[in-house]
C-alpha cells in the first residue's frame, strides 16, 4: 500500500517539474511528462523527478540514540516557535529538531496578519475603514490564488486570526520585553487604486527592558523553552518513519555535533514547520525556473532547503500543482550587471516605492503600483529580467503621498503606529550607501542619469517626458496607475539604480486539510504527519497577496498555534 502511494505521489510530482521545465515558469499541470498521466505499472525509477530522489537509507547500526515524546516539530522558525509554545503550554512533552545553530540566522517573520485582534478591533471605534468582512477577505485571497486554494484553510485563517494574535501579544507583552502595535492603515479610500488593501498587520516592538540581543524571535524562542520545549539546534531531519499501517510514528534526524543519527519516536504526532525550498537549486529549477532567472542575492531571505516537502512526499504526500514564490523588488546591482541566478546585489528597501520604473531599453512596461510579484512578474519579460528605479531629490514629500502600506511603508500609519523603517533612515544609512558603493547612481539630468545607468538616453528622457505630463493630467493612458502616485520627476539631482527580485520564500507545498494534517494522493489523512506554513500547500498560488499586511506569518502563526493545542490534547 504504502510503495503504491509513493509511486502516484512521484507520478504527479513529475508531471509538474516537467510542465514548469517546459513553460519556463508558466502554469503547470500535474499529469505525465507529455501531459498523459503514466499507468502505475509504467513507472520507472527513471520518471522519479531528480529533485525528489528517495528517501536516505539508515542503517539501523548507524542510529545511536533513541529518544522518545509527544510531539515532534521539525523546525523552530514563524510557525516552529509557536506550534512548540502552544503544546508545552497545553502539557504535552514537546522536542524541536532545527537545522541551524542556536546562533544561526533563521528569524522569525514579525508582521502577523490576523483578522478581529483585540488591538484592531479598538481602533474600529476612531477608524471604521479598518474593519474586514470575513467574506470579502476570503474571496480576494482567494482571487490572488486563482483558486488553486484551500477556502477551508483560508477561512481558518480569517476565522481564528485574531485569537491567535492576542495569545502571542499577551505571552510576549508579559516579558516586558515587548509591546505590539496594530498597523493602522489602507491606503488611498477613493476607490481610484486597481487593488484593495487590508489593514491586517500587527507588529512587535521592543520596550526599554529588552536586552541588546533580544528580538521577537528571541523572545518567543526563550518563552517556548521556558515552557518546556525541548530544542535540539543543528539537528536536520533526515527521514520520517511510519508503522506497517501507514502511520507516521516519528523521524530519523543527525546530530551535527558528531554526525551520529537520531531516531525520535513521537506517540502523538510530527510537525513539519521547516518551510520552503528556496535554497534547494535543483528545486527551483525543476519548479520555478523563472525565479531563479530574475532573482538577486542581496540580504539574507529564505534558509528553506526543501527538506521537510521531500521527506512528506516520499511518504507520498501530495503536493500543490503550482510553484509559487514571494519576492520583493528591494535588490539593486550595479549599472554594468542584471538579475539572475548566482548574481550578488545589495538590499535595496527603497525599491518598494511606486516611483517611475522602465526597462533597460529606458521605457515604462506596466503599472508600477501594484503589489510585489505584479512588478516582479512584469519584469521578467523585460531584457535581462531588469528594470531600473527613478526618483528626484523631492522623493520623501513624494513616498509619503503614495500612501504605501505593509512593511514598505515609509511613514506612520494613519492610526500612529510605526512603520517597519522610516524613511530618513532608509535615505541615510541604506540609500547614501548605495551611492557611495556605485549602486544608486546620481545626476543633474536624465540624459545623463541614463549614460550612468547604461540604458539609452534619448529613450529615458523621452519617458520621463511622457510620464510628466501624465503627473500633470492626473491621467495614465498607457498603465492605469493611480493619479495620486502619478509624481512628477521634476527636482534635480536625479537618482537611478538597477533593480530586480528578493526571492523571499516558496509558498507551495504539501496539502493539508484544516486540522494541518498532510494529505496523501487521495486526499485522505496520513496519520501522524502534519505540516504548517511554507512547508504546506493550498493556500498560495502564483502570487503573494501583499496587501494583506503580514498574511503570510499570520497564516502560518495561527496553524502552528492551533496543531499544537490540538496534538497536545490529543
Amino acid at each position: 500500500m504504502n510503495a503504491e502511494i509513493s509511486r502516484r505521489s512521484f507520478i504527479a510530482t513529475a508531471g509538474v517539474a516537467a510542465g514548469a521545465a517546459a513553460a519556463a515558469g508558466a502554469l503547470s499541470g500535474a499529469a505525465g511528462t507529455g501531459g498523459e498521466a503514466l499507468a502505475a505499472d509504467q513507472l520507472t525509477a527513471a520518471s522519479t523527478p531528480d529533485w525528489l530522489g528517495e528517501a536516505p537509507e539508515v542503517a539501523e547500526s548507524d542510529i545511536t540514540e533513541t529518544v522518545d515524546t509527544e510531539v515532534l516539530i521539525c523546525g523552530f522558525g514563524t510557525g516552529g516557535v509557536p506550534c512548540a509554545l502552544s503544546a508545552a503550554q497545553a502539557g504535552a512533552k514537546v522536542l524541536v529538531i532545527e537545522r541551524d545553530p542556536a546562533d544561526g540566522q533563521m528569524q522569525m517573520r514579525e508582521d502577523l496578519g490576523a483578522i478581529n485582534s483585540t488591538l484592531q478591533k479598538e481602533s474600529f471605534a476612531d477608524y471604521p475603514e479598518f474593519q474586514i468582512d470575513e467574506k470579502d477577505a476570503v474571496e480576494d485571497i482567494v482571487r490572488y490564488a486563482n483558486g488553486y486554494c484551500s477556502y477551508d484553510l483560508i477561512k481558518l485563517w480569517a476565522e481564528r486570526s485574531g485569537e491567535v494574535i492576542d495569545w502571542v501579544q499577551q505571552n510576549t507583552e508579559a516579558t516586558g520585553k515587548v509591546y505590539f502595535q496594530f498597523e493602522g492603515g489602507i491606503g488611498n479610500q477613493d476607490g481610484e487604486a486597481r487593488d484593495r488593501a487590508f489593514a491586517t498587520g500587527h507588529s512587535p516592538h521592543l520596550t526599554d527592558q529588552a536586552g541588546e540581543n533580544d528580538s521577537y524571535s528571541s523572545i518567543m524562542r526563550q518563552l517556548a523553552q521556558d515552557a518546556g520545549a525541548e530544542v535540539r539546534f543543528s539537528t536536520p531531519l533526515v527521514k520520517l518513519e511510519r508503522d506497517s499501517d501507514g502511520r507516521v510514528t516519528g523521524a530519523i534526524a543527525q546530530d551535527g555535533s558528531d554526525g551520529h543519527y537520531v531516531r525520535v519516536n513521537a506517540s502523538k504526532g510530527v510537525v513539519l514547520a521547516t518551510g520552503g525550498y528556496s535554497t534547494n537549486t535543483d528545486m527551483m529549477q525543476a519548479l520555478q525556473p523563472q525565479i531563479l532567472d530574475s532573482r538577486i542575492l542581496c540580504t539574507s531571505g529564505s534558509t528553506d532547503d526543501g527538506s521537510g516537502i521531500k521527506a512528506g512526499m516520499w511518504l507520498g504526500a501530495r503536493k500543490d500543482p503550482v510553484g509559487t514564490s514571494i519576492c520583493f523588488n528591494r535588490c539593486c546591482v550595479k549599472p554594468d550587471e542584471t538579475a539572475g541566478n548566482g548574481v550578488v546585489g545589495r538590499w535595496f528597501w527603497f525599491g518598494e516605492q511606486p516611483f517611475l520604473k522602465v526597462n533597460l531599453n529606458g521605457e515604462r512596461f506596466c503599472n508600477e503600483s501594484g503589489p510585489y510579484d505584479y512588478m516582479l512578474h512584469s519584469a521578467w519579460l523585460q531584457p535581462e529580467h531588469t528594470y531600473v528605479d527613478i526618483w528626484d531629490s523631492d522623493a520623501k514629500a513624494k513616498a509619503e503621498q503614495m500612501d504605501e502600506v505593509g512593511c514598505c511603508r515609509l511613514f506612520p500609519f494613519d492610526n500612529g503606529a510605526l512603520n517597519n523603517i522610516p524613511f530618513d533612515t532608509v535615505w541615510d544609512k541604506m540609500n547614501q550607501k548605495l551611492i557611495d558603493d556605485g549602486y544608486i547612481q546620481t545626476a543633474d539630468t536624465i540624459e545623463e542619469l541614463a549614460e550612468k545607468l547604461n540604458i539609452p538616453a534619448d529613450a529615458l528622457a523621452s519617458t520621463v517626458e511622457k510620464y510628466n505630463g501624465y503627473c500633470d493630467d492626473g491621467v495614465d493612458p498607457d498603465y492605469y496607475k493611480e493619479s495620486y502616485r502619478l509624481t512628477k520627476l521634476d527636482t534635480p539631482p536625479y537618482y537611478g539604480v538597477r533593480t530586480g527580485a528578493w526571492h523571499l520564500a516558496t509558498f507551495d507545498g504539501l496539502l493539508i486539510n484544516t486540522d494541518m494534517q498532510v494529505l496523501d494522493q487521495d486526499n485522505q489523512p496520513i496519520e501522524g504527519l502534519y505540516a504548517i506554513g511554507d512547508c504546506s500547500g493550498g493556500f498560495f498560488s502564483t502570487s503573494y497577496p501583499n496587501l494583506f499586511t503580514g498574511l503570510a506569518c499570520g497564516r502560518t502563526t495561527t496553524e502552528g498555534y492551533l496543531v499544537g493545542q490540538a496534538l497536545a490534547q490529543k
